[in-house]
């Protein structure tokens, strides 16, 4: 789980109630007419641009952000250089009873002992990436069109509230409610542009890139170990996936 994205979600959201409650309580920001207007305008004016089965999709790509675990780069490159050392000795079939953490990495591991050709097995391992980015970008696009709606749903609501009661002056009465839904409507589509859409499709952009570079570097390693390259060599070349601070420790590491 993305410990970060649920204190940053739970976090914003207590900051606004614990705001609402310090000022005199819930109650006065709730107007079911301003929550209509933009919760409802807001999702189908995002489903008028999205097909539904993205718009549905996108529930659990934005679920995956908080369920995210980013594998550790440092951790895979060690394992794929024991992998490449026991195909060194002992050949591919001896890796069939190695259990192998990452699923991805099992997937092309799993086809070099199938005997699949290395052009057969690049080419599907890199579908796979294209595939899950673009299946990770429709999310985003969902979010950011959410994140670009709300606040215009949110004047839409305003202008009406406006309307109403600039029509109803000379009844004192329905100015109050009138103005509640012409500010709260801007208030709602706020929160969810800045407070949660925003945040959320950001955060995807954040592990759609983890997850690709980390998808590239396993695919780096199943070609090494496809083609006999040297567990040293491959060492070299999949350390130059880290961020340059950890290069030198775990070359460092390795040298040691």
């Amino acid at each position: 789980m993305d410990l970060a994205t649920l204190l940053g979600l739970l976090g914003t959201a207590g900051v606004i109630v614990g705001a609402m409650i310090v000022g005199g309580g819930i109650a006065p920001f709730i107007d079911i007419p301003s929550v209509i207007i933009v919760f409802g305008g807001t999702a189908t004016a995002v489903l008028s641009q999205v097909s539904l089965g993205q718009f549905i999709g996108s529930i659990k790509v934005g679920l995956s952000a908080l369920l995210h675990k980013a594998a550790d780069p440092e951790a895979l490159i060690e394992e794929a250089v024991e992998l490449a050392n026991i195909v060194r000795k002992e050949g591919i079939l001896a890796l069939e009873e190695k259990e192998i953490s990452h699923p991805f990495l099992k997937k092309g591991i799993d086809m070099c002992i199938d005997g699949q050709e290395p052009g057969i097995v690049q080419r599907t391992l890199a579908n796979d990436i294209n595939l899950s980015i673009e299946h990770k970008a429709q999310g985003i696009t969902v979010f950011e069109a959410a994140a670009e709606a709300a606040p215009a749903m949110g004047m839409i609501g305003t202008l009406i509230g406006l309307v109403l009661m600039l029509g109803n002056m000379d009844d004192p009465k329905s100015i109050g409610p009138s103005m509640a839904v012409a500010l709260l409507t801007t208030l709602y589509g706020a929160v969810i542009a800045n407070g949660f859409a925003t945040p959320l499709a950001n955060k995807l952009k954040l592990h759609m890139n983890e997850d690709k570079l980390t998808k590239k570097l396993i695919l780096e390693s199943v070609e090494g170990i496809q083609e006999g390259t040297h567990p040293k060599v491959l060492e070299q070349i999949l350390i130059n996936y880290l961020p340059e601070d950890k290069r030198e420790a775990m070359l460092a590491k390795a040298d040691g």
